[in-house]
């Protein structure tokens, strides 16, 4: 008797699973995606040399970089992140508004958070200008600003 307790048991707890119960998508909260060009030929891709990136008090997120593109990530409780960006002794500050927002993945993986409303502000001392391409960051595929130095 405890036998057939035992395995009717076991076939209830491994019914009661669900494919829902595992999280196979891996819900990422999308970082910010910065692309660097060339300002006199906007159409080609230019590496930021010597470039340092901080946010406030935090410490620097890159050091001493040569990139033509930047993933960042955005701060989920507020409604705006301020980075500078530093590229030789010249210190731009790029700031990010945006409205956050809990988008539901499934039961199993919880929620990510969405950034909407997205608009972008900049002090224009080394970056002579920037193109904003998506108001909404919802992932990490491609670049979500264009800024040309």
């Amino acid at each position: 008797m405890r036998k057939i307790f035992g395995f009717l048991l076991l076939i209830t707890i491994i019914s009661a699973c669900e494919k829902d119960d595992f999280c196979t998508q891996n819900p990422v909260t999308p970082k910010l995606i910065i692309r660097f060009y060339d300002a006199t030929d906007i159409s080609n891709t230019k590496t930021a040399d010597e470039l340092y990136v901080w946010s406030g008090t935090k410490d620097s997120i890159f050091e001493n970089v040569s990139t033509d593109s930047l993933v960042i990530p955005l701060n989920s409780n507020t409604n705006q992140t301020i980075y500078n960006l530093s590229k030789g002794d010249i210190v731009e500050q790029f700031t990010i508004d945006y409205t956050p927002a809990n988008e539901y993945v499934s039961r199993s993986c919880g929620y990510k958070i969405i950034f909407n409303d997205v608009s972008f502000t900049t002090d224009n001392s080394w970056i002579t200008d920037f193109t904003q391409v998506e108001t909404t960051i919802d992932n990490q595929t491609a670049a979500h600003v264009q800024v040309f130095h």
